[in-house]
């Protein structure tokens, strides 16, 4: 294997070289596309460990923002269209149009806001229970420092998660060349015997 992985790389370096030069260069050319940010940044929430925790960091975001726009006096409708833009995410965005559109049209926030997926339940109960009390700025800034707390621990899970399958991993890939290496010479050695 490693002599084969060794003599394909010759035509196989230069090929992904070129590749990765071509992507960087389509990326860069097309990443804010809304079309291309639709499919990477659902995909992104859907990737099996770091998805949950971008979410988290786009709610957290969100919330946060949104509450600083509500203090400082930004009307509604304006604070969501810029909270939306500057969530990092376009999930988060196209909500926040949505949930514009139905504050709009005189709905309450939470009503939209329970209907996106991306947003977990708890989120929309405590918007819903801010706005009926009249401290939805005291609620939002509540969520974002929950979202806060969330991200931190689960960073720290993944941290402590991630150092010992590193290890692992280069454990087995020096391991196998070691073993790839020297197996030959003690083929040799037995059949000299």
């Amino acid at each position: 294997m490693l002599v084969t992985i060794s003599q394909n790389m010759v035509w196989l370096l230069p090929l992904l070289a070129v590749a990765a030069i071509a992507g960087s260069v389509w990326w860069r050319g097309n990443k804010d596309k809304d079309s291309v940010r639709k499919v990477v940044d659902t995909a992104k929430l859907k990737l099996p460990v770091f998805g949950p925790l971008m979410g988290k960091i786009a709610i957290a975001r969100f919330t946060r923002n949104f509450a600083d726009m509500i203090a400082a006096g930004v009307p509604i409708l304006t604070a969501l269209a810029v909270v939306g833009s500057t969530s990092g995410n376009w999930v988060l965005e196209n909500a926040a149009t949505k949930i514009g559109e139905s504050v709009r049209q005189g709905r309450p926030i939470a009503e939209q806001l329970s209907k996106e997926t991306v947003f977990p339940p708890m989120v929309a109960q405590m918007i819903s229970v801010g706005e009926d009390s009249g401290a939805l700025e005291t609620m939002l800034v509540k969520v974002s420092e929950f979202y806060d707390s969330e991200i931190e621990a689960t960073t720290a899970a993944l941290t402590s998660l991630i150092e010992p399958l590193l290890i692992a991993f280069l454990g087995v890939v020096v391991g196998g060349m070691i073993v790839a290496l020297y197996m030959p010479i003690f083929n040799i050695a037995t059949l000299v015997h």
